[in-house]
């Protein structure tokens, strides 16, 4: 199947029975004039909607953000801005062919927006997230494109990319080296990859593989310490790994807000000891890295 049909094919998502009264309650919302910002807090301002506030929270849970409808917060699960913020002095997007691979509903793109990419595709096969992005788009009005494919598709799209952003996907991956050869062949000439993933302590080239599952998220396959993914990293292709930033993630990040549904960061951990998860294992903590493509 190519690239038309597959697209084609999940287009018709949308029309599952969860997912279409949020598509029609989206359709529902008519056009007005606002002003946008930027900022930590991906906001709009000027005449709300009506019914805007019952839509936003059909569309739950929201896990990246923060946004703001006009009087409307949406207080996501991640502080997404922490993240953003942390790494925004490491890249420049101007005239950049952008993607974001795992893009959620969006917040880091219309964050990347201020720099003026000459394109700009977010990655990730998930109709409510698209659906998010949606309605935020439908106030912001941006050009950017949302494909509902996943990081297995890259290497087929029709373009390259300078710039790859892979944050927070690598972990969900059975085969880590599989996946960074996609990202790797998606690139362009000269191209790079912004990529964070779990990692922990160790000078060793080892990886820690859950048994059943890691801070209580069942698809977390492998762990490393950043030596391992260093070497996988060089193996996909890559000609150099450095190391930008290294965090951990915490409470001020990650918590459960009126916003979401079920549990977050605070339940994932040992109540007894915070520097373990529920299960016993290190608690979480991210490295970014940037990985090129000289030719």
């Amino acid at each position: 199947m190519n690239l038309k049909q597959l697209r084609n094919e999940r287009q018709k998502w949308m029309t599952w029975k969860n997912i279409k009264p949020l598509r029609d309650a989206l359709d529902s919302l008519g056009d007005v004039e606002c002003d946008v910002w930027l900022r930590d807090i991906v906001s709009v301002e000027g005449k709300k909607p009506e019914g805007l506030l019952e839509v936003a929270r059909m569309m739950m849970p929201w896990r990246k953000g923060p946004f703001k409808l006009f009087d409307i917060f949406i207080d996501a699960e991640w502080q997404s801005n922490i993240k953003y913020n942390l790494l925004r002095k490491h890249f420049n997007l101007k005239d950049k062919r952008v993607a974001d691979i795992g893009c959620n509903n969006g917040y880091y793109m219309f964050r990347m927006l201020e720099d003026k990419p000459k394109s700009l595709v977010g990655f990730d096969p998930s109709p409510l997230y698209k659906t998010q992005f949606d309605l935020i788009n439908h106030f912001v009005k941006s050009d950017i494109v949302y494909e509902l494919l996943g990081v297995e598709h890259v290497e087929f799209y029709e373009d390259k990319f300078d710039i790859i952003f892979c944050l927070g996907v690598l972990y969900h991956r059975s085969d880590p080296v599989a996946m960074l050869k996609q990202l790797f062949k998606g690139l362009d000439k000269k191209g790079e990859v912004i990529l964070d993933t779990f990692y922990i302590d160790g000078q060793e080239e080892l990886a820690l593989c859950p048994e059943s599952s890691y801070s209580k998220i069942p698809n977390i396959y492998f762990v490393p310490t950043i030596k391992a993914l260093k070497h996988w990293c060089l193996r996909a292709g890559f000609d150099s790994f450095e190391v930008l930033e290294t965090s951990k993630t915490d409470t001020d990040e990650q918590r459960k807000t009126d916003w979401i549904e079920g549990q977050s960061l605070e339940e994932f951990l040992d109540p007894q000891d915070m520097t373990k998860t529920i299960e016993g294992y290190p608690a979480p903590q991210r490295v970014y890295v940037r990985l090129t493509k000289d030719k």
